[in-house]
């Protein structure tokens, strides 16, 4: 009897220790996958000699036939003598191939989140990786297109970084500008191409759930990472999302939000920006986008019979916030 007692509460206490996103530590061991391989078109690029440009860039072709496909006519080296003798684009090179010298750990992580998208979407095949400099292209630092991913690294030369002081990029940015970001990305881009958005409500609810999606998403293809680059938070900014949420989600229920329709509240809660305007300067942006990623998680922990491509799918938004019994830690 002594013993039956001892299982059961070992039984207890495992379960006490369970938390939302548990299900998604998945054992990807057994995937075969060769390790990521980045190619360097930003390296290989910019130490071409423009004078001899054409011959050169042919002699690339075969290598990144994804930017040299198309006939080189005169037009096309004229465009591309160009970018490569501008003075920011070659500053943002030098910077980019001091920070990047080793990119084996951002390799590592995109090879890990590649298994992962293995195990949930069957037949999945690994795109080919390219690094680029994109000249500041801040609003899509990683893009993902025909089996394709592109990071542009001139996008993660950290903060303060002297060129994203010169383009006068708002310090809430320039803290994501950080190699650390550069995998979650990747998986953010990746999610828009393999689960589009299916037009979902106009209440904040639906909102916040689709939102919460792309986090469900990522954080399913990187289960061990830290919350915060999942996100896209600082440490800190993260640890006050956790700690208020209890506080976050009396204000949407107090204040009647969760079936509001105005552009001002999705403004407030699913924007980017320094802060979200209705709590204090401390909090992140983006409070909705949190809420509705830990909806989705209690959801799938109260329903295991329920797949994570079955989430994703799922338009209903109420129905997931009812299957969840939505419960903010405290």
């Amino acid at each position: 009897m002594k013993k039956l007692y001892s299982v059961f509460m070992l039984m207890l206490a495992l379960a006490a220790c369970s938390s939302p996103g548990d299900r998604l530590k998945v054992d990807v061991s057994d995937i075969g996958m060769p390790e990521t391989v980045i190619r360097r078109y930003d390296r290989d690029l910019f130490r071409l000699n423009t004078t001899d440009l054409k011959n050169e860039l042919e002699q690339l072709k075969s290598q990144y036939p994804f930017f040299l496909k198309t006939n080189l006519d005169s037009m096309k080296i004229l465009a591309m003598r160009d970018y490569l003798e501008n003075e920011r684009n070659k500053a943002f090179f030098r910077a980019s191939d001091s920070v990047f010298r080793d990119m084996s750990e951002v390799s590592s992580g995109l090879t890990d989140a590649f298994r992962h998208m293995a195990y949930y979407f069957k037949g999945f095949k690994a795109p080919r990786v390219y690094s680029y400099i994109s000249g500041g292209d801040y609003q899509y630092p990683v893009q993902f297109a025909d089996s394709v991913l592109l990071i542009a690294i001139d996008c993660y030369l950290g903060k303060g970084c002297y060129l994203y002081k010169d383009d006068q990029l708002p310090l809430y940015r320039e803290r994501r500008a950080d190699r650390v970001y550069i995998v979650s990305d990747a998986m953010g881009a990746i999610f828009s191409a393999v689960c589009p958005s299916d037009f979902p409500g106009n209440t904040l609810l639906d909102q916040m759930i689709q939102a919460g999606k792309r986090i469900l998403f990522i954080d399913a293809m990187m289960p061990e990472t830290s919350g915060f680059v999942k996100m896209g938070y600082t440490k800190e900014q993260y640890e006050w999302a956790a700690k208020n949420e209890e506080h976050v989600w009396a204000a949407i229920i107090g204040n009647n939000l969760l079936y509001n329709t105005s552009g001002q509240t999705m403004r407030t809660f699913l924007s980017d920006g320094p802060f979200t305007a209705e709590f204090s300067k401390e909090s992140p942006p983006r409070l909705g986008e949190y809420i509705g990623w830990r909806i989705l998680l209690q959801y799938m922990e109260r329903n295991p019979k329920v797949s994570l491509l079955e989430i994703l799918k799922e338009r209903d938004g109420q129905k997931l916030l009812t299957g969840s019994a939505y419960k903010p830690q405290k």
